[in-house]
């Protein structure tokens, strides 16, 4: 079962970090970023410490949040946020044409909600790739409460030095997973490199789009919200993101902006003007309660000190994110699939 009670979050932040660490981390974390003094530089060179100490933090306030898959989705008018999360994976798994008997690599799986769901639609075997500890310990509790415990598992390892031998997978996805990479070419590559000849890889992308301006103070901001409140060493171009897998060694197979023509706005279950019973936590009345409660849990010591300082960045990411889809100036869902050659 997902953890969604005000004691699960309470008792979830900080994840494999000792609780009376978790205000050293959060300060740690903060660090690396350029709200508080931090350059990209840092951020790549420590990315791996800073990607870890943000999923420690940040895993159970996604989870109360927004549930098991950790990621926005095209969204039709009518459809709820639940629905359209299932479609945006169900997307992926036909453009891939996974099917029963297939082995299948996620990288950067989170807590497993898109690598169960996909393989419950496909019939394929799904390995999530994982470098967070406390993610993987509740991907194989949640797994082993589906049934999917035998055919699903997770490694523990780095995405920029993946642990198998050369063509290993018949397909493999990154669903907003692999914008942490420090180096988009170098991540391409060992995908590349475990991938089998002739097979394909599919990803969902936080890239900027062509309407972000580098010298556009405003744009900056929020780019550094983003940054700050995702854990992301910077925010790579969808052009630069389609040349990293080319210059990887794939050929582009398909490649669109998703978010161009959703009829409903990615950024609809942030947006504070938005209210849906739905997707309560996530207005801004469910977010006021939240903050709230993590407030009050802190002060009871039902929640380490620092829990309310990673639910303030994560509402200063949220609000970036609102403001960047807004201006059209990001996207959370650049999707392409490329093909390794023969």
């Amino acid at each position: 079962m997902s953890k969604t009670g005000a004691l699960d979050l309470a008792s979830g932040v900080g994840g494999k970090i000792s609780k009376d660490e978790v205000k050293s981390a959060v300060e740690q974390y903060e660090k690396y970023h350029v709200c508080y003094g931090g350059d990209e530089e840092a951020r790549k060179s420590n990315y791996s410490d800073m990607v870890n100490k943000y999923y420690d933090l940040a895993t159970s306030f996604y989870e109360y949040g927004w549930g098991e898959s950790f990621h926005f989705a095209h969204r039709w008018k009518g459809e709820s946020l639940r629905e359209s999360i299932k479609r945006h994976e169900h997307f992926l798994a036909l453009h891939l044409g996974l099917k029963p008997g297939m082995k299948v690599l996620d990288v950067g799986c989170g807590i497993g909600g898109p690598l169960r769901e996909i393989a419950r639609f496909s019939g394929a075997s799904v390995t999530g790739l994982n470098n967070n500890e406390y993610q993987i310990s509740r991907g194989r509790e949640l797994n082993k409460s589906v049934g999917l415990g035998q055919s699903c598992d997770f490694v523990k390892a780095d995405f920029m030095n993946i642990p198998f031998p050369e063509s290993t997978f018949d397909a493999i996805y990154a669903i907003e997973a692999t914008c942490h990479a420090p180096d988009a070419v170098g991540c391409y590559k060992e995908i590349h490199r475990v991938l089998k000849p002739g097979q394909c890889f599919a990803a969902y992308e936080w890239c900027v789009t062509d309407h972000y301006d580098a010298t556009n103070p405003i744009h900056q901001k929020i780019k550094a919200e983003i940054e700050l409140g995702n854990g992301l060493p910077d925010i790579r171009s969808t052009r630069q993101c389609l040349q990293a897998a080319i210059d990887a060694g794939f050929e582009v197979v398909w490649e669109k902006d998703l978010a161009e023509d959703s009829p409903q706005p990615w950024y609809l279950p942030l947006d504070k003007s938005h209210f849906s019973l739905s997707s309560f936590r996530l207005t801004a009345i469910g977010r006021l309660f939240t903050r709230t409660l993590v407030k009050t849990l802190e002060y009871l010591k039902l929640a380490p000190e620092g829990s309310e300082r990673v639910s303030a960045f994560l509402e200063k990411a949220a609000e970036g994110l609102v403001e960047g889809g807004k201006k059209e100036i990001f996207t959370p869902m650049y999707f392409f699939v490329v093909r390794k050659p023969l």
